[in-house]
């Protein structure tokens, strides 16, 4: 029998730090930087810029909504409201696939930095990469499965250790190698006609796997003290801390690392640029980030798979097992299970692919075309939910209707012209797993003898 989750478990510096923690910022730059400077270069901060502000137009729709009705399912909840409950479906069915797809690009990063720590020689062995992520992912499985109030506590700890060592880490660069820097950065990067419009698309679209994630705030508002407005404050905080941390470590990687060193950093790009300012063991401070951050990012996936599973299980959307909560630790435990499963099995697939770098582009950038899309569903639900309210004042104008609008359209152009450069095994996991979402939803719907409208 369904249960309710543990409420009044968390307050607002839980939910900002959730917020900076879903969005992961030592993970994101070690696994996504040297992807994005290969995509567009010395724009690479222009594009999280940028991107940051298009996804700072979705936090607003998600604040607003959150405001109008709390709930477990977020996106996936208020869609199915004022979409229509097949869109509202599809909306919850892509959390669940860009999540079990995380489930790789996470845990890869923690076995890498684990390594470095206690054997570097196998830092570049696949299996011994993979086998360690797998324990991780184990570990964090044990972690939120015993709560969620244990683990909103260790968030704000962790959270807090990795945005010291990257502000250290900041500093140290600027003082260092700010007069002598091997790329030069000019305020012509910023401009937005310093873009193509493919250029634009393909920042845009690996920019918002640095962002994606901040949403899990939102994911646990159920669970939240003051539900209507703390997850939301707290995601608008977080998304402007973590805009600013992107930005700046961008311009951090460009101006320490020439080309070559940004190529060959592959998922380390943090601990590259340490160890060019620090001597051992002080170096090994950017892994201990690194390490944090990715315990911390496994953590907010799987906490929004396992919410978004058991609000949908809830309504009836899904099979009753997956609303279920623990008896004593009032957790969605079947559902954390699935995703630690669908994960375990994910990682042991990805040893079939050339290399880790491969596996981490491929999964950026399908993750990122997939959110994208349920983000921008979020953008157009809030307009059309709060058209006759959005006129009070200039700001209900701005946040409810003008941001969210221009934010989903930006973000849906740019998800489509990116797929078109995808090869045709990407573009097939990026819209196929969704489309694998049909199965479940039209066997409940016969199942139950309903019409989905």
């Amino acid at each position: 029998m369904s249960a309710e989750l543990k409420k009044d478990s968390l307050g607002l510096m839980h939910s900002l730090a959730m917020g900076i923690a879903g969005s992961a910022p030592t993970f994101s730059i070690s696994a996504t930087m040297a992807t994005l400077i290969g995509a567009v270069g010395v724009l690479a901060p222009a594009s999280l810029v940028y991107c940051g502000l298009l996804v700072l137009g979705i936090v607003f729709a998600y604040m607003h909504l959150n405001s109008h009705s709390p709930n477990a399912g977020a996106s996936y909840a208020w869609v199915s409201v004022i979409f229509g409950k097949k869109l509202g479906f599809f909306a919850g069915w892509t959390v669940l696939v860009s999540s079990a797809l995380f489930m790789v690009s996470a845990t890869i990063p923690a076995g890498s930095a684990t390594l470095l720590l206690i054997s570097p020689a196998l830092a570049e062995s696949q299996i011994a990469v993979t086998a360690c992520a797998i324990a991780w992912l184990i570990l964090v499985t044990i972690v939120i499965v015993k709560g969620i109030k244990l683990t909103g506590k260790v968030q704000v700890i962790m959270t807090s250790m990795e945005l010291i060592i990257l502000s250290i880490v900041s500093i140290a660069a600027i003082i260092e190698f700010g007069p002598h820097a091997l790329h030069t950065l000019s305020w012509h990067e910023f401009s937005p006609l310093a873009f193509s419009p493919t250029s634009f698309a393909n920042g845009a679209i690996i920019a918002l796997f640095f962002f994606w994630g901040w949403d899990v705030s939102l994911n646990l508002t159920e669970e939240t003290r003051d539900s209507k407005k703390s997850p939301g404050f707290g995601a608008v905080g977080a998304m402007i801390i973590i805009i600013a941390a992107f930005t700046a470590f961008a311009a951090v990687t460009l101006v320490v690392l020439n080309d070559d060193e940004i190529n060959k950093s592959g998922t380390n790009v943090v601990f590259d640029v340490a160890n060019k300012l620090f001597p051992a063991p002080w170096s090994y401070l950017a892994v201990l980030a690194l390490m944090l951050s990715t315990i911390g990012n496994l953590e907010t996936s799987m906490l929004q798979f396992s919410r978004t599973m058991f609000a949908q299980s809830r309504d009836g959307v899904l099979h009753e097992r997956w609303s279920k909560v623990h008896a004593q630790w009032q957790t969605p435990h079947w559902a954390t299970f699935l995703i630690a499963i669908i994960g375990l099995a994910l990682l042991v697939s990805s040893l079939i692919s050339i290399s880790i770098a491969q596996v981490m582009k491929a999964s950026i950038n399908i993750i990122g075309v997939q959110a994208a899309y349920y983000y921008g569903l979020a953008g157009f639900a809030c307009a059309k939910n709060f058209r006759h309210l959005c006129m009070r004042s200039t700001w209900d104008f701005i946040s409810m209707m003008l941001l969210p609008v221009i934010s989903a359209v930006a973000l849906w152009s740019a998800a489509v012209m990116t797929i078109l450069t995808f090869d045709w095994i990407t573009t097939t996991i990026a819209i196929g797993s969704l489309l694998l979402g049909a199965i479940p939803l039209l066997r409940k719907a016969r199942q139950t003898n309903l019409v989905v409208s």
